[in-house]
């Protein structure tokens, strides 16, 4: 990234063909003819959003899966854009239900698209990716995924699932920098989707059709450092063993953290068997023992850790993740970092009268 680079020049735009490349390779590497991939700049949402505006007609209806903040959101995105659509909400620990799903599509020929997240991080649930597309393909309705926590970092084949679009971005499991998004689609599904667009900016057929028409041009000022960023990581997941070896760490260094914190008395919001590798909600202790989720995580920042607060509406929960470049090791010296920021349980079980916290 220390290097500028040209939006105009050929080898700034060979760097984005080849990314585009290694993307349809890792998502449907046994029908990389029947795939395509397009660069969006801005955040994963820019992205779902350019999804649902382009490839969703005036005419269409999406069904929207929602068991969190992200599923909520792509259904604000539809409301925002006004796309027809419905939404089957779940509770947010508990994954969507292929049968109620099937349910819903013979229940509504109007529906044309189906959107699920395939992880959902506001609690690290993993929903049911294979058996919701096989619902969709018997359908023969499009199915749209977002995998923004989970592409590169969970085997799939997208091509064998059948899946039309899947959404992601530069910087979660493939390890790059924020800066841009990426859609892996059916070729011949977004050759479809011209004039669809309900935005100049986010048109994603018009995105595709120029990288495709001028070798790897983006549209409009592209985020050229995170791209060559991006190129680099693609290099490294390779290096690593693909995205099967990828996977295996991840869930080394979720088994590594589940076990510590277990240890130490936390509990895990998600029952194991529902639980992704990407990120973990844990219930928080009681207030009244005094614990403030502020100070724990100014003190573990202290510490060289930082951890996400919690989404979930029902539940007072603190979330970490463990992707990245994050190994087993890393993992065992946090929760050991967690052990040493533990002063409520401290205060709690000392004999003697003593202040809470103290200082890091």
């Amino acid at each position: 990234m220390l290097r500028d680079w040209c939006t105009w020049d050929a080898d700034y735009h060979e760097i984005v063909q080849e990314i585009r490349r290694h993307l349809v390779r890792i998502a449907a590497d046994r029908l990389p003819g029947a795939y395509t991939s397009v660069l969006m700049q801005g955040s994963g949402t820019f992205c779902v959003e350019a999804t649902l505006g382009t490839v969703i007609p005036q005419d269409g209806k999406v069904l929207i899966l929602a068991n969190g903040a992200y599923g909520e959101r792509m259904a604000q995105i539809a409301e925002r854009l006004r796309i027809p659509h419905d939404v089957l909400r779940t509770e947010e620990t508990v994954q969507p239900d292929p049968i109620q799903v099937d349910h819903a599509l013979a229940a509504d020929p109007s529906i044309t698209h189906v959107a699920l997240v395939h992880c959902e991080t506001t609690t690290g649930i993993l929903n049911p990716l294979e058996g919701i597309a096989s619902i969709v393909r018997e359908r023969d309705r499009r199915f749209i995924v977002d995998a923004m926590s989970s592409f590169g970092g969970i085997p799939m084949d997208i091509g064998q699932l059948g899946i039309d679009f899947l959404i992601s971005s530069s910087n979660k499991c493939l390890q790059g920098v924020p800066g841009f998004g990426f859609v892996v689609a059916r070729r011949s599904a977004l050759e479809a989707c011209g004039g669809r667009a309900r935005s100049l900016a986010l048109d994603l057929y018009d995105q595709w059709r120029t990288m495709e028409k001028e070798r790897g041009k983006w549209r409009y000022t592209s985020p050229t450092h995170v791209v060559r960023a991006f190129a680099q990581a693609l290099v490294e997941l390779d290096e690593e063993g693909g995205v099967e070896a990828r996977h295996a760490r991840y869930q080394a260094n979720h088994r590594e953290l589940v076990h510590g914190m277990n240890r130490l008395g936390f509990s895990c919001l998600v029952p194991e068997e529902l639980q992704s590798p990407i990120i973990t909600s844990f219930l928080e202790p009681p207030a009244a023992c005094g614990y403030t989720f502020s100070r724990f995580y100014a003190d573990l920042k202290s510490r060289g850790f930082v951890i996400y607060p919690g989404k979930v509406s029902r539940a007072s929960t603190f979330r970490i993740g463990t992707i990245g470049d994050v190994h087993p090791q890393t993992i065992r010296l946090l929760v050991q970092a967690v052990e040493e920021c533990m002063t409520w349980e401290r205060a709690r079980n000392s004999p003697e009268p003593q202040s809470m916290y103290t200082e890091s």
